[in-house]
């Protein structure tokens, strides 16, 4: 077997290792001629393997697709840790569809938040929880509207820089309530504005 190296640069600016060594070879699988690419310092203790059907895509093409697909891959696996997808909530082989639909739309709307919080477009499920959704809270229901009032506490600044604040949010399925975020210090019994 022969193997072609070479080192390439990835145009990913946020990214550490940028330059990766590529090695690459021909290999024939079950009657299938493949590229198989075998790539080092990609910040791993072992080469990545790459075999793909794509034999003219250059190498620096591939590698920054897959490095995209990580993304999305560590993305799905940060929401799996969180959201607990491994306790599923039964035992019945259609409902492990559900709760992965569930999983990526709880993900989902948890980046939402995160994109309108300074400083969270790229946090971890675990953190935005943590931060900005685990906090102490009074919930009123009334027939005008669903208020959320928040204590104070260190991360009440990023939501009160947020535009979500003291603007009603209409949500459909509660048959046109608004859902209104205010806060309170814990010394009044009515929201501050």
């Amino acid at each position: 077997m022969t193997y072609s190296g070479w080192t390439i640069e990835l145009d990913v600016p946020t990214r550490k290792y940028r330059t990766p060594r590529v090695y690459e070879q021909t290999i024939t699988l079950a009657g299938r001629s493949l590229r198989q690419l075998f790539v080092q310092d990609l910040g791993h203790d072992e080469p990545t393997i790459l075999l793909t059907n794509q034999r003219h895509t250059p190498a620096k093409a591939l590698l920054t697709r897959y490095a995209q697909r990580m993304l999305i891959e560590n993305a799905l696996s940060d929401a799996v840790r969180f959201f607990h997808i491994d306790a599923l909530s039964s035992s019945v082989g259609l409902k492990v569809d559900f709760d992965m639909a569930l999983l990526v739309l709880a993900s989902g709307l948890y980046r939402l938040i995160a994109q309108r919080m300074r400083g969270y477009a790229d946090a971890q499920a675990r953190q935005i929880f943590r931060d900005l959704i685990d906090m102490p809270a009074d919930i009123t229901v009334s027939e005008k509207e669903v208020e959320v009032s928040f204590h104070r506490r260190a991360h009440l600044p990023i939501l009160l820089a947020s535009d979500l604040m003291e603007k009603p949010i209409a949500v459909p399925w509660w048959n046109g309530l608004p859902l209104r975020l205010t806060t309170y210090d814990g010394r009044q019994n009515k929201p501050s504005t």
